[in-house]
């Protein structure tokens, strides 16, 4: 008898993912892990770099088609080209994964409109207009959408209470978007923890590994595997935050 379960191999091939913030960190993982997956990709960001150059020649290397967007996720105007030119370029959409942030530590007593403002605009607003441009197109390929939201946006942290407000409301954001794009497009969330990078202070990445109770910070590449999931899962799957924090918010 032919099995009726869903396929939950890998496989992306003959896909295309569109990825903002692409070219550094957890948002360059997020790329390679895809690309390994057997998906095209288009990555964005504010200016190419040598982060940039670097992740599209990784993937060029494993054979797929790749290329990056000059983007400001804040701008109406550059979003919509950016989405433009990636169907133009592609032919098709079948994955928005918005993961361009902020992250700034402030004083709420001092806090001043400008930094509240620019949290937001990044953000929030940023994958509001990504998945408003893009929402056409993915439900012409039954596609999926998935935002990084943050530990922050369920844990509140008096130091960061702009980024953790804001991601609190992408988290909310993905569920009304799993709403109102069903049934053609699913949309969920990954919330990563403590993300370890060489740059990070390291007596805080210590701290927060003692505290966490798989007894180490995260990786870039956990979260980019939480976010393969949800690429090519159970397309029923929809308005889900997936915490990849090993335990730390417990």
């Amino acid at each position: 008898m032919e099995s009726k379960l869903p396929s939950l191999g890998p496989s992306m091939l003959g896909k295309v993912a569109l990825v903002s913030g692409g070219a550094r960190r957890i948002g360059r993982a997020i790329v390679q892990a895809l690309a390994e997956s057997g998906a095209d990709v288009v990555l964005t960001g504010r200016a190419p770099s040598v982060e940039s150059d670097e992740i599209v020649d990784s993937v060029a290397k494993l054979g797929r088609r790749v290329f990056f967007l000059s983007a400001d996720v804040r701008s109406e105007i550059a979003v919509r080209a950016a989405v433009e030119e990636t169907v133009e370029q592609m032919g098709r959409l079948d994955l928005l994964v918005n993961n361009a942030a902020r992250f700034e530590q402030a004083n709420l007593a001092e806090m001043t409109l400008e930094q509240w403002d620019a949290i937001f605009e990044t953000n929030t607003r940023g994958p509001f207009l990504m998945a408003r441009e893009s929402i056409a197109h993915l439900r012409k390929a039954n596609g999926r959408i998935v935002n990084i939201g943050s530990l922050g946006g369920i844990n509140a942290w008096a130091t960061h209470a702009h980024y953790c407000a804001s991601k609190a409301a992408l988290h909310k954001l993905t569920e009304a978007m799993a709403k109102g794009f069903a049934p053609e497009v699913s949309v969920n969330c990954v919330a990563p923890g403590w993300i370890e990078f060489p740059e990070f202070d390291q007596k805080a990445t210590a701290h927060f590994a003692e505290m966490t109770p798989m007894k180490r910070n995260g990786r870039a590449e956990d979260v980019a595997a939480a976010v393969v999931f949800f690429a090519t899962g159970p397309h029923f799957i929809t308005g889900q935050t997936l915490v990849v924090d090993g335990g730390l918010g417990l």
